[in-house]
């Protein structure tokens, strides 16, 4: 990202939406934090995504220097994915997320299951 870019934020939270966030990212990350993944993989391990809509969001993160992407000279060709070290530093992010999503569901569920007043 040209340092350009970076003066048009005002805060760093909105830098790491723009590069991590979304509907897919967090996601992708997610799977990758656990190794290499093929594109296949990817699709069937998050389930809902297009094609298209998991090629651009890892043609993104790749852009953005989250992921790699390994191409293989095979017949049919073979494409990996792995997060880089810097993509790799958003683990305690990813963990935060987790953490507040169960909060999140454990509340939810507590209220749902407390006996009306």
């Amino acid at each position: 990202m040209a340092r350009g870019k970076l003066d048009q934020y005002r805060c760093a939270v909105e830098i790491t939406v723009h590069i991590a966030g979304g509907k897919w990212k967090p996601l992708i990350i997610h799977y990758l934090l656990s190794g290499t993944k093929r594109f296949g993989e990817l699709k069937k391990l998050i389930g809902g995504v297009t094609q298209r809509s998991l090629t651009l969001q890892l043609r993104e993160l790749e852009a953005s220097g989250i992921v790699s992407r390994e191409v293989f000279a095979e017949v049919p060709p073979r494409v990996e994915y792995t997060l880089t070290a810097l993509g790799s530093t958003l683990a305690p992010t990813l963990e935060a997320m987790k953490a507040w999503g169960e909060h999140y569901l454990q509340n939810k569920t507590r209220k749902r299951k407390a006996p009306a007043s």
